[in-house]
């Protein structure tokens, strides 16, 4: 029941808001270039690995060295336009349509990550990623790592048809207010290094 609901919902939001994608990536394309999206892998459902895709809020810019610069220096005020109403998701829902991800479910973080979960965090893969999640309505960027895994592993312990319809209605209000876009000294959140504890 819950595939059936993210298809026929990301294809009514993608129907929706198909003028507002075709601005966005004429508005990408003009201040950005191209490509006009960005693509990352992300580990799934049980960690499989998928490319997970996003309007594209960074330039490509780099060091002397060829290295990029941080994502400081690299996100330009219309990437962060972009980024704080969470318009630059709205391709995320190819994935939802392709199967790879869930409109409710932990968020994707990345590849590089698996190693460093404890057992418990690991369990965060045992349901399909998602869009939005509820550590994203609690608090989003600007919590921290070891409270964003327990509201993870909270959501597989007790996920349910109307806990999503509650996290999806909350995180449309959280992209109304524009809160917790980023953590408060990184243009998004903190890069994970494992558990000190560990």
């Amino acid at each position: 029941m819950k595939r059936l609901f993210d298809i026929i919902l990301s294809i009514l939001t993608l129907l929706v808001f198909s003028p507002i994608l075709i601005i966005v990536a004429i508005a990408v394309r003009k201040k950005l270039g191209s490509p006009i999206l960005f693509s990352q892998n992300r580990p799934g459902l049980n960690g499989k690995i998928f490319k997970m895709y996003k309007f594209r809020s960074m330039t490509d810019a780099i060091d002397e060295n060829g290295q990029p610069l941080s994502d400081n220096q690299r996100l330009t005020s219309f990437g962060k336009k972009l980024r704080s109403t969470s318009l630059d998701e709205l391709p995320a829902l190819w994935n939802v349509l392709m199967g790879d991800v869930s409109l409710v479910g932990p968020r994707p973080l990345l590849v590089e990550y698996l190693p460093l979960y404890n057992d418990t965090q690991a369990r965060r893969h045992d349901v399909k990623p998602g869009i939005t999640g509820w550590a994203q309505v609690n608090g989003r960027n600007a919590i921290s790592w070891e409270q964003k895994f327990k509201y993870d592993v909270w959501y597989v312990d007790n996920q349910s048809f109307l806990l999503d319809f509650k996290i999806l209605f909350l995180t449309i209000k959280k992209v109304i207010l524009r809160a917790d876009i980023s953590a408060s000294d990184e243009v998004t959140t903190q890069y994970f290094k494992g558990n000190q504890n560990d």
